[in-house]
């Protein structure tokens, strides 16, 4: 039977010690925070489903934009969940979702109740462009259970809204993987052309020119090296050729995630956090991400165990901090609501980025990153000193008292955040 855990009113089971000594946390608990999470959020949404309006400030964007952003970020996640389950279902929320999507796309850009807005560049309000990556990624997720029920007008509707992504300027950043999800959604049924070809060959080009070695990205031609590396330059290809058995692609982006995470995995302290660093820190867990999509694919240096330690360790930091409140949502900020953490961007529904990490639900319960017993974070190893000299970084980590440092050359001197060019992610 699930409780409620002691500082949020998310409903978890009994810790399990015996798989899992360090945090207690089993996949069981993965399916109830997901469940929890989108439990709240889904209070918020509109008649017709279209639009999650989370109670908060505002983003730069406005308020029909963070609606989207309500019902995109929260749907990866009841996505994994579901596709995890291997289709089952039992809060119906496919359903709710396949309601939105109808309602959403009727009318775009209309100012009523449930149209979405309109995918313009990135610099006309152009934050429905990420949204549109989190969209189509649900909907090839679970396509057996929603996209290919529907009726073929909405369908079509949701065709032409996404393709809103292909036909506009992205900022020059991690942007451009926005468009090459919803391309390769559509080419996954079956409505790829010369478009979504272009959309696919112009963003792994930039990617390759991105690449500085050792597992990082920069995000975009500057030196910007953060969070973002995993929760979306290597979880965006990576995942796309594991969804399209695409084995050439998942052995050239898989390498790089593996060697990503030889450097990653010692960014986790001894209390499950990851080192705050950089921007949208508000994401929060989502910088599991990485960690819990090389344990699905196969392209990790770490054992099951070691894996789920990092990932349930992130999950439980935040739940047990109060990164909930009351509500059950998450809150704008880091334990709880924090300022400081913020960006113009931030709005409402923003920290629901941190559905990336359900991405560890896509492995089965009887795979290893759920069966093998939990074994220590790298930074509760032997003391360690690791140059990074790509992206500028060198990490230290004592066993003492599970502290990671991270000391940064170069890239502390670039502030994307104040750039236009994230201005909106």
């Amino acid at each position: 039977m699930n409780r409620p855990h002691p500082n949020s009113p998310l409903e978890l089971p009994a810790d399990d010690r015996s798989t899992s000594p360090v945090t207690g946390y089993t996949r069981a608990h993965w399916e109830a925070a997901a469940d929890g999470l989108l439990k709240a959020a889904w209070q918020w949404a509109t008649p017709g489903s279209a639009l999650l309006d989370l109670p908060g400030r505002p983003s730069a964007s406005g308020v029909r934009s963070d609606g989207l952003e309500g019902y995109a970020r929260t749907f990866l996640a009841a996505a994994f969940r579901v596709a995890g389950a291997d289709g089952k279902d039992p809060h119906g929320w496919l359903d709710r979702y396949a309601d939105g999507l109808a309602a959403g796309t009727r009318t775009p850009g209309r100012d009523d109740t449930e149209s979405w807005p309109l995918i313009r560049d990135h610099s006309v309000f152009g934050q429905p462009m990420v949204e549109s990556a989190s969209v189509a990624i649900g909907l090839r997720l679970t396509r057996p259970w929603l996209w290919d029920r529907l009726d073929p007008a909405v369908q079509d509707r949701a065709e032409e809204w996404l393709r809103g992504s292909l036909r506009h300027t992205p900022a020059p950043n991690n942007w451009y993987l926005f468009p090459y999800s919803v391309a390769g959604f559509l080419e996954s049924v079956g409505r790829g052309d010369a478009e979504t070809a272009r959309a696919r060959e112009r963003a792994l080009d930039l990617l390759e020119s991105w690449y500085r070695g050792q597992g990082w990205y920069a995000d975009g031609d500057s030196r910007a090296f953060d969070h973002y590396n995993g929760w979306a330059l290597h979880l965006y290809p990576v995942l796309d050729a594991h969804l399209s058995g695409d084995t050439e692609l998942s052995a050239h982006y898989g390498a790089r995630l593996r060697e990503h995470l030889e450097s990653l995995s010692l960014l986790f302290g001894g209390d499950g956090a990851p080192i705050h660093f950089g921007r949208s820190l508000t994401y929060r867990f989502a910088a599991g991400s990485a960690v819990g999509l090389g344990a699905v694919t196969g392209h990790t240096p770490l054992a099951p165990g070691t894996s789920r330690r990092l990932i349930s360790g992130a999950l439980r930091y935040f739940l047990d901090r109060g990164a909930t409140g009351s509500d059950g949502l998450l809150s704008l900020g880091w334990h709880g609501p924090h300022d400081a953490t913020l960006q113009p961007y931030s709005g409402p529904a923003s920290p629901y980025w941190a559905s990336k990490a359900f991405v560890s639900l896509l492995a089965p319960a009887d795979h290893p990153l759920w069966t093998a017993t939990e074994e220590p974070a790298p930074s509760e190893g032997p003391d360690r000193v690791l140059a990074l000299p790509a992206p500028g970084l060198l990490v230290q980590s004592t066993r003492a008292d599970g502290i990671v440092r991270l000391h940064n050359h170069g890239s502390d001197h670039v502030r994307p955040h104040e750039g236009e060019s994230a201005v909106h992610d």
